[in-house]
């Protein structure tokens, strides 16, 4: 599961505190406009101004979502959610971009009802006054105080749950917006405009919780990186001379971060270890360049299997998988006990070609094992005389090869050997 550092764990904690201290400046606000307006509306006997104060108190509903979200979104990775459980924000960014479009659509359909009772039927609105007016215009000053105060924090982290509260706000503003109109034009006898004015802002609300929504579904379905994305993350990994090659780049995001797999092409022969340090500081460079990078899953490839895709890698693509190691070495002392250079091996390394091809022909393309044996130096004191006179002697030491090549050609995935002669280091 991905690691997080002391710093990283601070840096969390501190986000989210300045999350959960906007979010409740923003309910403690809710609260006092909304008690105000409904007050006020009582008083004043505007039916406007009592929704709009029943629609802000209800706000305190999302605003108490987004705390529970945003606690238990940022815990840490555990066994069982080891990616983080920043998807719950975004589950949370979905069902708050919902909500956006259900109170456009009651705005919109309240608007137009609305509009329709104040030109055509008996519906009367009694005069709002400079107290209705003014409490209004407060709201509205709040709101959109707190909208861009949310916005900011919500950019900043890149959360797109605070960014769907800091809209959910702004759709309350703008709806305090059409009951302002709707006040006014009461106050010089135009009260239809209320109506007008309330489909404007519900269209404008839809537009941004179905904006919120769509995004929260694309990531809720691993949606990739935009290809233009891709192909720069490509380039950036081949900028390493050691990487030869990249293929099944695959990509998705978690809250705002991103988490990358990629296969990696390198020299087929290095070492294990070597393809590990190719693999690390390709990550290194990856993440320097794209900071929104949190996790890279790379798989080191020795030869190109990009033509065969993700669902045949998933399983073994040969009839009979080449064998492994300790497979080899059983079969090869059935074959070569009587071999002097086999008996008097120090090493063995073995390279598989073409292991992830399905060809299953005979052909120098076909998936084979090539065997290196390695032999000890002349400087090891152990060395059997057998053993030195092959090292020492070419003739001897081809027929031998040549022998153990013809008792091995009955192998379907013996390729080629090898001798090398390993030299006697001193390590201090």
């Amino acid at each position: 599961m991905p690691q997080s550092s002391p710093a990283d764990a601070v840096s969390t904690a501190s986000a989210k505190r300045e999350a959960q201290r906007i979010t409740l400046i923003g309910a403690a606000l809710d609260g006092v406009l909304g008690v105000a307006k409904l007050v006020i509306g009582k008083l004043v006997g505007s039916q406007a101004l009592i929704a709009d104060g029943i629609h802000s108190l209800s706000d305190l509903v999302t605003d108490a979502f987004v705390l529970v979200a945003t606690h238990y979104g940022r815990q840490a990775p555990d066994r069982s959610h080891p990616w983080g459980h920043e998807r719950i924000e975004t589950l949370g960014t979905l069902v708050l971009g919902s909500l956006l479009l259900a109170v456009a659509g009651a705005i919109g359909w309240e608007g137009i009802l609305r509009s329709w009772e104040l030109m055509f039927g008996s519906l009367t609105i009694p005069l709002p006054g400079a107290l209705g007016i003014g409490i209004a215009i407060i709201s509205l000053l709040g709101k959109e105080a707190i909208f861009r105060a949310t916005l900011k924090v919500a950019r900043k982290q890149k959360s797109k749950l605070l960014e769907a509260n800091a809209w959910h706000s702004r759709s309350d503003a703008l709806s305090t917006v059409a009951v302002l109109i709707g006040l006014i034009g009461t106050q010089l006898g135009a009260s239809w405009l209320d109506g007008i004015a309330a489909v404007v802002v519900g269209v404008m609300v839809g537009k941004i919780g179905a904006s919120l929504a769509w995004e929260a579904s694309r990531e809720l379905i691993d949606t990739a990186l935009p290809r233009e994305q891709q192909h720069a993350m490509r380039e950036c990994l081949l900028s390493l001379p050691e990487v030869r090659g990249t293929h099944d780049l695959r990509s998705r995001t978690l809250a705002g971060r991103i988490v990358l797999e990629v296969h990696l092409l390198v020299a087929p022969r290095i070492s294990v270890s070597e393809g590990h340090a190719i693999g690390h500081h390709a990550v290194a460079r990856l993440k320097a360049e794209f900071p929104q990078l949190s996790d890279v899953l790379y798989h080191i490839d020795p030869e190109d299997d990009s033509h065969l895709g993700q669902a045949s890698l998933a399983q073994p693509t040969l009839k009979q998988p080449l064998p492994l190691r300790s497979d080899i070495i059983a079969t090869l002392d059935e074959y070569w006990q009587q071999s002097p250079l086999w008996q008097a091996r120090s090493g063995l390394t073995l390279h598989y070609v073409n292991h992830a091809t399905a060809s299953t022909d005979t052909d120098a393309s076909a998936p084979h094992v090539d065997i290196l044996l390695e032999l000890p130096g002349c400087a090891e004191e152990a060395v059997s005389e057998t053993a030195q006179q092959c090292n020492h002697d070419a003739d001897s030491r081809n027929a031998s090869i040549a022998e153990m090549e013809r008792l091995a050609a009955g192998l379907e995935w013996f390729g080629k050997l090898e001798i090398g002669v390993m030299s006697h280091i001193h390590q201090r």
